[in-house]
């Protein structure tokens, strides 16, 4: 497609369109309404007249949208755009908007407006949903999950928002954007000529305090036990390769407590698992990169005498009211530009080797142990059934030397499962809106066609995914992704709570635990089966490796999307 040197007036809805093409946006996934014919008819116009737009996709449910956005923004490190129907679909979204804030996910989302005026006006209500859907503020569904959020009032107001959603969304610290749009104004005309004139906004982008840096690095550098805690991973490309070069060079332990991003390759011999202690207490200099919650207070104590450093795009993480954890040093900066300019701050200072070869034997010994306890304990319990490590262990060998993405929500567990690679591992955001891995890795796939994406996920968490629709997303847009269904039957995390607080409490010795159990298990087979996905059921530990292999072949060689409902054992 070419540019449209059209000059003309067009709809403020198919300006939409052009603008969003303009801001570098690739995909809008849409869940379409009444207040969507304006924006329909500009589409229609730009197809016959060739003009290039983002890609419009048909999504048939709202929290789908969001999930994929999100994916598609892990794989590409570009903003997605996210178009919903007035309030209710709005309220659809609000969990992955959560998901996507909690994460600094940037997108634009988007929903209509019931039409204000009720007649005299092209775009005035027609039909009673117009008077049932109104509300006093439609935004506040979203407005604590959003950076910036306007109603937009004129139609020549559609470049200048754009513009400066699209900026707000992509500074530091990222994360989306809200525009509500009434269909009279989507209505009214705007002219092609104006889009062009809105001056753009370049993104606020934080590469931290150089004075702040060069404290971390002379802490860091002078540090007898200097550990790592990762949850958001490291960075870039460049930089995930950089931090375990540097990690390894200073011989600096690095903990993957409740990691949502891979930081660095579980079988690094830096990398001690995901267990804080005891390395927390006796730390020196704790580097807290990018972590919501770094540790569990009431479970790991933290050395009194450490000095803590927290780096990441919102260090003290302003949007949650309570959030106590220490804080010595606090750099805010995107993790891909502050661990380099970290590691050339370190480059020159002084290194006691002795010292750093003391320390890599300790680590490499260490990180080795939790390998083979977690080999050991993956193994160790197939006779009884199927455990999760076990599938994680198997996964992690199945996709071994393959260019892949794992989505786990309540699924696979990283440790058990190997993980190398940058962008090879992402877990469910610590705001806990279920449902985001399935099509997460519908999106992911979309943006990265070659690459093998596979959702992993318990059983209550495929449900929460509308698994109906997310299989006829992947059979209409031709995303060969791999759902495994981690299948005890019931909410295992519910479970695990329960147990947590009270051990030896009635629920703990309950034959069934009340308010838990997800009997009888549908049939999930069916359920893919039904947008023609190529499915197995497995009950069998020995039947687990060969699975997962004719299931990623299945989605590797025959472009297909397959399902395994694996049946594991309760907690």
């Amino acid at each position: 497609m070419t540019d449209d040197p059209d000059t003309s007036d067009l709809t403020a809805g198919g300006a939409i369109f052009t603008q969003l093409k303009a801001l570098g946006v690739d995909y809008v996934f849409a869940n379409s309404g009444t207040d969507f014919p304006p924006i329909i008819e500009g589409l229609a116009e730009a197809a016959a007249k060739n003009i290039a737009l983002p890609r419009a996709m048909v999504i048939p449910h709202e929290h789908a949208a969001m999930g994929m956005a999100h994916g598609a923004y892990l794989m590409t490190d570009r903003a997605q755009a996210v178009m919903l129907h007035t309030n209710v679909g709005l309220s659809n979204g609000a969990t992955g908007a959560i998901n996507a804030a909690c994460e600094n996910v940037p997108m634009i989302l988007m929903s209509g407006r019931t039409p204000v005026t009720e007649q005299g006006r092209f775009g005035a209500r027609t039909v009673p949903i117009g008077w049932g859907q109104e509300m006093r503020d439609q935004t506040a569904l979203v407005r604590e999950a959003c950076k910036w959020d306007y109603e937009m009032k004129f139609p020549e107001q559609i470049a200048p928002l754009l513009n400066r959603g699209y900026a707000i969304a992509n500074s530091t610290p990222k994360g989306p954007v809200y525009l509500s749009l009434p269909r009279e104004i989507l209505c009214d005309p705007v002219s092609r000529a104006d889009l062009s004139k809105s001056p753009p906004l370049a993104p606020v982008t934080g590469a931290g305090n150089p004075a702040d840096i060069e404290a971390a690095a002379h802490w860091l550098a002078t540090a007898k036990r200097p550990l790592v805690i990762a949850q958001r991973g490291s960075g870039d490309a460049d930089s995930f390769a950089a931090f375990a070069d540097w990690c390894a060079h200073w011989g600096i332990a690095v903990c993957s407590w409740w990691t949502t991003h891979l930081a660095i390759a579980t079988d690094h011999p830096c990398h001690i698992g995901p267990d804080p202690n005891p390395w927390l207490a006796e730390a020196d200099v704790v580097v807290s990169l990018n972590c919501l919650a770094p540790w569990w207070p009431d479970q790991h104590p933290l050395n009194p005498d450490a000095r803590v450093i927290n780096i990441g795009p919102d260090p003290l993480f302003s949007r949650t009211p309570v959030r106590g954890f220490r804080s010595d040093l606090s750099i805010a900066g995107e993790t891909s530009l502050v661990l380099p300019a970290l590691f050339r701050a370190m480059r020159d200072l002084p290194r006691d080797a002795a010292a750093v070869v003391n320390r890599m034997d300790r680590l490499t010994a260490a990180s080795s142990t939790v390998r083979a306890a977690q080999k050991a304990e993956a193994a160790a319990q197939t006779a009884k059934g199927i455990t999760k490590s076990w599938v994680s262990h198997c996964l992690g060998e199945a996709l071994d030397g393959k260019t892949s993405t794992v989505f786990s929500e309540l699924g696979a567990i990283l440790g058990p499962m190997k993980r190398r690679e940058h962008k090879s591992w992402f877990q469910e955001p610590h705001s806990g809106g279920l449902g985001w891995s399935f099509p997460a890795a519908l999106g992911a796939q979309l943006a990265d066609p070659d690459r093998i994406c596979v959702a992993t996920l318990g059983d209550g968490s495929y449900m929460f995914a509308n698994p109906t629709v997310c299989h006829q997303i992947a059979e209409a847009l031709d995303l060969p992704v791999l759902v495994i269904i981690l299948n005890n039957e019931e909410w295992g995390a519910v479970r695990r709570s329960v147990v947590g607080l009270y051990p030896d409490g009635y629920a703990a010795k309950a034959n069934e635990m009340p308010l838990t159990a997800l009997k009888p298990s549908p049939d999930f087979s069916s359920t893919a089966a039904a947008s023609r996905a190529w499915t197995r059921r497995v009950t069998r530990a020995d039947d687990v490796p060969d699975a997962l292999a004719e299931a990623i072949r299945v989605v590797q060689h025959d472009r297909r999307q397959a399902l395994l409902d694996i049946a594991i054992l309760p907690l």
